[in-house]
C-alpha cells in the first residue's frame, strides 16, 4: 500500500525529471540527466528483513542520511544502494507529507547540482 498517491506526480513535476522500469531489478526509477535520485520497489523473499514493503530509495546527505533514520521510523539505510548517501522510506508508513516532500527535493537537487553546467542550463531551458 502506498499512503502517498501524489508521489509519481510530484517527482516528474521536477525539471527534466524521467522514470523508467529497470526490469533486473523491478524497480521504478526516477532520474534526471540519466542519473538516479529516487527509486520505489519492493524487495522479494530473499530481503525478508523488508517485510514484503514497499519504499522509495531517496539520495541523501549522509549526516542528513543519519538525523532522518533517528526521527522516523520508516526511514532506514537506502535498499541495495550506498547506505551513506542514500535512504528508503517504507510507503506504507507514517513520514509526514510535507518531510517526505522535502526528502524529494532534497534527492534531486542533490543530483541536479552534480550535473555539468550545460546539463543543468539544457534541462533548465526545456521546461
Amino acid at each position: 500500500m502506498n499512503r502517498y498517491p501524489w508521489l509519481d506526480v510530484y517527482l516528474l513535476d521536477k525539471p527534466g525529471a524521467e522514470k523508467d522500469y529497470k526490469e533486473e531489478w523491478g524497480w521504478d526509477r526516477y532520474r534526471v540527466g540519466g542519473k538516479m535520485f529516487a527509486a520505489v520497489c519492493t524487495p522479494g523473499k530473499p530481503h525478508a528483513a523488508y517485510g514484503g514493503r514497499t519504499l522509495i530509495n531517496l539520495k541523501c546527505e549522509p549526516a542528513m542520511a543519519e538525523i532522518l533514520r533517528k526521527t522516523y521510523e520508516d526511514v532506514i539505510p537506502g535498499f541495495y544502494c550506498d547506505k551513506r548517501n542514500w535512504n528508503a522510506v517504507y510507503l506504507d508508513g507514517a513520514v509526514p507529507d510535507d518531510e517526505l516532500r522535502r526528502m524529494l527535493d532534497d534527492a534531486y537537487r542533490l543530483v541536479f547540482q552534480k550535473l555539468t553546467k550545460k546539463a543543468q542550463r539544457e534541462i533548465l531551458e526545456a521546461t
